[in-house]
């Protein structure tokens, strides 16, 4: 027999270290994470027999507990898809595809904000190293002949070899027995998988079979494979009622069971902050039970944007990757979608582009938003957790065109300028002034600073809301979503926006004609005009951008990202009746006036976080008047 032995990859040898010196208090997570495996390794075969009933025998899917307390051995078999060699070495022996580097970034030191970052992230097996010495894998792949063992004390390496064993019905370790003949007169099993754990001293509570019993019930009752715990005799006693808990109806399901559902399909130590669990009947039929978490999914704005509903044909999984049961922008929903209406041996490519997908999605997302509009009326502050934590996400919904923009936006809240709070959309409407058909919105990159705009000014004052925006999403998704129902959104830099609603004032107009003159030959080309402002009441000056033109805060994100080259020129307002104007326009063409004007314009930039183009040459005019 040929070992071979390998050292783990460097990040799987963090995590390891990071385990093995119990960083975790909750150690009995392990138990969950292991049965979850093997729970999934059963769904995974069961998937692959519908195109190849050959990978299936007789015996029926389940997961056997057993323990031997004077080898100090717990020990977790399952008949499900198996593993060879190469499969050992991927799963086992190194993880950096599973976003790795992202969980050890995650870590706070925290042990209970840690702890669910466990499962969250791929490394669910390695959390058995918070009670082992040593952790044994025989398997066998369905379809396959061979069993191979892999082992580690989880100091570094591993080792991977061909094992000579086959196995009886028993479920205890003792039933692996060594062929004296090489195997040729005993067939090995296939789809076996038996874990060994040698458990660590101080840890007895793990070969506790009261104890254990107790942990499984609590974390696993809702796993579809039956698991049974061995005693010393080979009695097996089931242990969970393995139904799928999406499967029974609402009365039947307690607020705790719900919860454990929710930890085991999310990997996540929080309350599920709002259950979705529903029976769809009529033209598609399916069940779902979902969940919006509590807490902020760790992977909420990873470029990936995967989302993790998972899909299940007439109860069996077939897959949770790149199918969308729900839109990119609810990715935060975890759970389950049981379809009657798709046939078992469908392949995954053709999931993507399947019209009953279509129509489960649609009539999940409208039945998400009903219920998220629902509970920001019941209760405003519960709700407002769920918007700080998803909300950002939910706007990107309204970039797309396909989306029910108006029913998506009476989901969202907006930080309201004048209470100072965060409020729907129909609160804004419902304090319009007459004949105002706008809604007014500035964004920007922190509250404090735009609460203290120049831009809001003129609205306060005349008592007009206006909307702050702080998410990057919003600067795109008001270019795509422009209105709600008959109200127009625009930006409150727009030079052309007039919150007084006032008549033209030709005579005015006339008599600013000299200074606003003298602000342009001045700055020149710097700006692309000057106009008197009809929004600066307390300010001399500020930034706008005119009709049609991107916004500020756009144009400097794509600036950014090097999507455009350079900025576009902006309009200067200037406010006559503040009391720097009024020197100005006193003093005309002189060198202080000049220098005035060149101050003022450098100040816009900055109040609007625009790059001063000439820093030497404004602090030389500070300094001059300083002096």
């Amino acid at each position: 027999m040929t070992v071979e032995t390998k050292k783990f990859d460097a990040e799987v040898g963090k995590i390891l270290h990071l385990m093995i010196h119990s960083l975790y208090t909750n150690k009995e997570i392990f138990l969950r994470e292991l049965i979850s495996n093997a729970s999934d390794a059963c769904d995974k075969l069961r998937y692959l027999s519908q195109q190849d009933a050959s990978l299936m025998d007789s015996a029926e899917f389940k997961i056997v507990v057993s323990l031997d307390k004077e080898k100090r051995q717990l020990i977790i078999k399952d008949n499900g898809i198996g593993m060879n060699k190469q499969d050992m070495v991927e799963n086992l022996g190194t993880i950096a595809r599973s976003g790795t580097q992202g969980f050890l970034e995650s870590l706070s030191g925290d042990a209970k904000k840690d702890a669910p970052l466990i499962g969250q992230f791929g490394v669910g097996f390695y959390s058995v190293y918070m009670v082992a010495d040593k952790v044994t894998v025989t398997s066998c792949k369905a379809g396959e002949k061979e069993f191979w063992q892999w082992e580690s004390d989880g100091l570094g390496e591993y080792s991977v070899s061909s094992a000579p064993f086959v196995l009886d019905t028993r479920a205890s370790v003792d039933s692996l027995e060594t062929s004296k003949t090489g195997g040729s007169q005993l067939k090995p099993r296939p789809r076996e998988t038996i874990i060994t754990i040698d458990i660590k001293e101080g840890e007895d509570l793990f070969l506790d079979h009261f104890r254990l019993k107790q942990i499984i019930k609590n974390y696993s009752d809702h796993i579809a494979v039956p698991i049974y715990f061995a005693d010393s005799s080979g009695t097996e006693i089931k242990l969970n009622s393995s139904s799928a808990l999406w499967t029974r109806s609402k009365s039947e399901v307690t607020d705790e069971q719900y919860q454990e559902f929710y930890r085991s399909v999310s990997h996540a130590a929080d309350k599920p902050w709002l259950t979705l669990h529903n029976k769809n009947e009529g033209a598609i039929e399916f069940t779902n039970l979902l969940f919006i978490p509590s807490d902020t999914t760790f992977d909420l704005f990873h470029p990936d944007r995967k989302r993790r509903v998972k899909l299940y044909i007439k109860r069996v999984f077939i897959s949770d990757e790149n199918i969308e049961l729900v839109p990119q922008y609810m990715r935060f929903v975890r759970g389950v979608v049981d379809s009657e209406d798709l046939p078992l041996n469908i392949s995954r490519e053709t999931l993507q582009h399947n019209a009953t997908i279509d129509k489960i999605r649609n009539a999940i997302t409208k039945r998400v938003l009903t219920e998220l509009k629902k509970k920001k009326t019941d209760n405003r502050q519960e709700y407002e957790i769920f918007w700080k934590n998803f909300g950002a996400a939910l706007k990107e919904g309204l970039c797309e065109a396909l989306t029910d923009h108006d029913q998506l936006i009476e989901t969202c809240l907006f930080r309201s300028v004048l209470t100072g709070r965060m409020i729907g959309i129909e609160e804004y409407i419902a304090a319009l002034k007459p004949d105002q058909n706008t809604i007014y919105y500035l964004s920007g990159e922190s509250l404090e600073k735009m609460q203290t705009s120049p831009q809001i000014e003129g609205f306060i004052s005349k008592g007009i809301d206006v909307l702050l925006f702080t998410d990057s999403v919003d600067d795109f998704w008001v270019s795509v979503t422009n209105k709600y129902k008959d109200y127009e959104f625009k930006s409150v830099t727009r030079s052309e926006i007039d919150p007084s609603q006032e008549a033209q004032d030709e005579v005015a107009d006339e008599e600013n004609k000299p200074l606003v003159d003298f602000f342009k030959e001045v700055l020149q080309e710097v700006v692309k005009d000057v106009k008197v402002s009809k929004k600066l009441t307390e300010s001399p000056v500020c930034l706008a951008v005119g009709a049609g033109a991107m916004d500020i805060r756009m144009e400097r994100f794509l600036l950014e990202q090097k999507q455009i080259r350079s900025a576009s020129a902006k309009i200067l307002e200037i406010n006559p009746k503040h009391q720097i104007i009024k020197k100005i326009q006193s003093d005309l063409g002189s060198e202080a006036s000049t220098d005035l004007v060149k101050m003022l314009y450098d100040q816009a930039c900055i109040v609007e976080g625009e790059p001063v183009a000439d820093v030497a040459g404004f602090c030389k005019r500070m300094n001059k008047l300083l002096g």
